[in-house]
C-alpha cells in the first residue's frame, strides 16, 4: 500500500510539474509573441552619422528563347546620414559582357554622378533634379530611383503592416519621368512576412511586388513600349529602421523601335540588384 501511495504521489507530482511547465511555456510564448509579432510604431529612422551602401544591379538582355545575349553591371556607393539630411553618390561604374558566362570587362566610371548630392526625400521626378546628367543616362537615374524605392517600401509603412497580411500601397499610379517616359504602377503590394537577422540586427523582413505595369520610354531616338513586373525583399532593422539588406528583381518585355527604322524588335530584359551597407555607424 505504501509503495502504491508513493507511486501515485510521484506520478501526480510529475503531472503537476509538467502542467505547470507547459503553462509557463504558454505564458512565455504569448508574451514573446506579443513583443515579437508587432512592428515598432511611431519610430523614425535613426541616422547616427554617415552610412554607406553599395548598390549592384545586373541587366540581362535575352532573346525570345531565353538565351542571354548581353549583360551589364552597374554599381554605385550611396551614403545617407550626411549633414542637413543630404545623401550622396560616388564610385558609380558600368561594365559590359557578351553572353551568359563571359567575364565583365573593365568597369567604366560614370563621372557625372561623382559627388551627386541632394536632400533625402527630395522629389526626383522634377525636371531639374538630374541636371548635369546626360539625357540618355536612364540606367543611372534608375540607381537613384531603385534605392529610394527600397527605402520607401521598407521604412514608411510599419504602422500599416500586419504579419502575413498583404497591404496595397499604390494602385494605377501614373508616373511621369522627365526625359525618360511614363510608367504606371498597376498594384504595389507590401507584406511583412517575418523576422530575420542581418549584420547583427534583428530585422523585419518585408516583401514588395508589382506586376503588369505598362510603361513607355522615348529617349535618344529610341522608343520602347512594354510591361514591367518587379518584386523584392527588404531587411529593416527593428532598432534603427535602417535598411540592412535589400533585393530587387524586374522583368521587362516590350517592343523597341530605333530612330530611322521602320520595324520593331522584341526586347526581353531581366535585372537583379542588391543594396547592402558597407560602412555602418550605429
Amino acid at each position: 500500500m505504501l509503495k502504491r501511495t508513493k507511486s501515485v504521489f510521484v506520478v501526480g507530482s510529475f503531472v503537476l510539474g509538467a502542467a505547470f511547465g507547459l503553462l509557463a511555456q504558454s505564458l512565455l510564448a504569448q508574451s514573446l509573441s506579443a513583443q515579437t509579432w508587432n512592428l515598432p510604431q511611431g519610430m523614425a529612422v535613426k541616422d547616427n552619422g554617415p552610412r554607406t551602401y553599395r548598390l549592384t544591379v545586373d541587366y540581362h538582355m535575352a532573346n525570345t528563347k531565353g538565351e542571354i545575349v548581353h549583360r551589364q553591371r552597374f554599381t554605385g556607393e550611396y551614403t545617407r546620414g550626411l549633414g542637413d539630411g543630404e545623401v550622396m553618390w560616388k564610385n558609380v561604374s558600368q561594365a559590359e559582357a557578351d553572353g551568359a558566362t563571359a567575364p565583365f570587362g573593365t568597369a567604366q566610371k560614370r563621372d557625372f554622378m561623382e559627388g551627386f548630392r541632394y536632400r533625402h526625400g527630395a522629389d526626383s521626378l522634377k525636371p531639374e533634379f538630374f541636371k548635369g546628367f546626360p539625357p540618355t543616362a536612364v540606367v543611372e537615374r534608375d540607381l537613384v530611383w531603385d534605392t529610394g524605392m527600397i527605402e520607401y517600401f521598407g521604412q514608411n509603412f510599419f504602422e500599416h503592416l500586419k504579419l502575413n497580411e498583404p497591404y496595397h500601397v499604390l494602385a494605377n499610379q501614373d508616373v511621369s519621368m522627365p526625359d525618360v517616359g511614363t510608367f504606371k504602377n498597376h498594384d504595389v503590394v507590401l507584406e511583412w512576412v517575418g523576422r530575420s537577422q542581418r549584420n547583427g540586427q534583428d530585422c523585419a523582413l518585408i516583401t514588395y511586388k508589382a506586376f503588369f505595369n505598362p510603361f513607355e520610354i522615348a529617349n535618344g531616338g529610341m522608343t520602347l513600349k512594354g510591361r514591367s513586373d518587379y518584386w523584392g525583399e527588404t531587411w529593416v532593422s527593428l532598432g534603427t529602421k535602417q535598411i540592412e539588406y535589400g533585393t530587387l528583381y524586374e522583368s521587362v518585355v516590350g517592343e523597341m523601335k530605333l530612330s530611322g527604322q521602320d520595324t520593331t524588335q522584341v526586347v526581353n530584359i531581366f535585372r537583379s540588384g542588391t543594396l547592402e551597407p558597407i560602412n555602418a555607424k550605429e
